[in-house]
């Protein structure tokens, strides 16, 4: 019987990169070139470096990140990959500046939100009271605080019970122990949890190796439905409350 659900947010609840037309639209750099720029203004206080240099360390940094997330199931904080950057540039940030920086990149996407898929607040809020509700997210530039401020803005932060943030935990998915904090956070047993997610090695082979039901959104992407192993697909947010209701029976 399942009590709980938990969602990821990235192309499951809200569309990635859906902001770039608005940021185009006002005249904005692309978020990549605006996190490049950004270093090179700040590291132009303190030395004459060429902005494609700092491109190539960014670059840098970025791949190791990448690695470690992917391979490890780590994702190090905007102020540790900030801290490689400027370390490889060859510059101690006055903590100051540091702080600053790492707020822009931070936030960046509060500016310019990005789009929630169709239907998802209906679902979330059919699916509330009867369930209990959780995410579980990796977080790449938005922390989980800058993720709840996004939720609110659009009315849905009421609805979750808890949150597993890999900023927060140290630990991004697939690892166990992120499945493992939902489960005792919302105070239910594996099997009694359907995670809901857009990633076949994150959201479903992860939750069903450690017991619990999966569920594929392909709302905003299909990343290949054809060879899931998830329990269900949906493609619109109406039909999640029913697909909840067919695993139960």
């Amino acid at each position: 019987m399942i009590k709980a659900i938990t969602f990821d947010l990235w192309d499951t609840v809200f569309i990635d990169d859906s902001d770039e037309p608005k940021r185009k639209a006002a005249g904005r750099l692309p978020k990549k070139e605006e996190r490049r720029h950004l270093v090179h203004c700040y590291a132009g206080k303190y030395k004459n470096i060429s902005r494609e240099l700092v491109n190539y360390i960014y670059d840098t940094a970025d791949a190791a990140y990448k690695k470690a997330w992917k391979d490890q199931h780590v994702t190090w904080t905007v102020k540790e990959r900030l801290d490689i950057i400027f370390r490889g540039i060859g510059i101690n940030l006055p903590q100051a500046e540091m702080e600053e920086i790492v707020k822009l990149h931070e936030e960046m996407e509060l500016e310019f939100r990005p789009d929630f898929i169709p239907g998802v607040g209906d679902a979330l809020k059919e699916l509330y009271g009867k369930y209990k509700l959780g995410v579980i997210s990796d977080t790449i530039f938005s922390p989980g605080r800058v993720l709840r401020q996004l939720l609110d803005g659009e009315g849905l932060l009421q609805y979750f019970d808890h949150f597993v943030f890999s900023d927060e935990t140290g630990r991004a998915k697939p690892e166990p122990v992120v499945f493992e904090s939902a489960c005792i956070n919302l105070g239910v047993k594996p099997h009694e949890i359907a995670h809901v997610g857009d990633r076949e090695s994150n959201d479903i082979a992860g939750p069903k190796k450690f017991g619990m039901n999966a569920i594929l959104c392909t709302a905003s992407v299909d990343r290949g439905s054809n060879k899931t192993q998830a329990d269900a697909i949906f493609k619109e947010y109406r039909d999640l409350p029913r697909i909840i209701e067919s695993l139960n029976k």
